[in-house]
């Protein structure tokens, strides 16, 4: 492992999000969303940490993802809908896992295809009844059994999936076939103490960027599974990072407060922020829901 790129991550909005999550950067925008699961919030933030707005959702929400045509499909326990922020709107878009009660949804991915890619995961995160899905306009199934599912994204020429098992501390490659399933799912990394493989962006060399929730860091893997560097943090929890900025060479980080304890807290004022570091390799572009699956 090389000593990093010495980058310090800068928290642009302390907000104190009790579990940060699924952060995106919307390129017509050039803005940072994100949700916070356990306090049914959507936010918005610029990238020098201003125009920040809120918006509450119907339940814990795993990711807002926005779609061709404008708004966004999130992720709610059992099913996706279409958000308008501009009137506030929900609209059904499909629901599934009625036989798992205790699920939610957590992490999402759009693919080149404008295809939706996520996971669900057992909310007591005890019962391994997490599975990854793939939308399009149908729903289908392409892994299972798994407590805490996380990290869905694609290399740079498609031709692999990676999809995180976090309490397996384990991320997964799958080769993507000419049909769009996935096989030979092998290990791509398995995470050291301290902490559990969170979310997963890969930027434009195929580089696997994974965030290390109680970590205290987001570790960089190349595309050979070698770690390459870990970026500091000074909170424990981070959970995921998104590729922004007009170049992409900016990684926006969310974390979360969510099991800290008080003196835990009080070590880290800035636990639940929204952090921002230069990167050296530019992330891959924000790909949109296609929500018509003709489009």
């Amino acid at each position: 492992m090389t000593a990093g790129t010495g980058a310090t991550p800068r928290c642009i909005w302390p907000l104190g999000a009790t579990l940060g999550e699924g952060p995106v950067w919307h390129p017509a925008e050039q803005a940072l969303y994100f949700v916070d699961i356990k306090q049914h919030k959507l936010h918005r933030v610029d990238a020098d940490g201003g125009n920040t707005r809120t918006w509450d959702m119907p339940g814990e929400t795993g990711f807002a993802l926005p779609v061709d045509g404008g708004g966004f499909v999130c992720g709610l326990a059992g099913k996706l809908v279409r958000f308008d922020p501009a009137t506030g709107a929900f609209t059904p878009v499909t629901e599934f896992e009625a036989d798992r009660p205790g699920n939610r949804l957590n992490d999402g991915h759009v693919a080149h295809d404008g295809a939706i890619w996520f996971g669900s995961m057992d909310n007591a995160e005890t019962s391994a009844s997490g599975a990854l899905y793939r939308y399009d306009g149908e729903l289908t199934k392409h892994d299972d059994g798994i407590i805490i599912t996380n990290g869905p994204a694609f290399s740079p020429d498609r031709k692999t999936f990676y999809h995180t098992d976090t309490f397996g501390k384990t991320v997964h490659a799958f080769d993507v076939e000419a049909d769009g399933t996935l096989a030979n799912k092998r290990v791509f990394a398995t995470i050291a103490e301290p902490g559990w493989p969170d979310g997963t962006a890969v930027d434009a060399a195929g580089n696997v960027w994974v965030a290390v929730f109680r970590g205290a860091r987001v570790e960089q893997y190349s595309p050979a599974g070698e770690l390459l560097q870990a970026i500091a943090f000074p909170v424990p929890n981070v959970t995921k990072i998104a590729f922004g900025g007009p170049d992409l060479k900016t990684a926006f980080a969310t974390t979360a407060t969510k099991g800290l304890n008080d003196e835990e807290r009080a070590a880290a004022p800035l636990a639940g922020g929204v952090f921002a570091f230069p990167v050296d390799v530019p992330g891959l572009p924000q790909h949109l829901i296609a929500l018509d699956p003709a489009k």
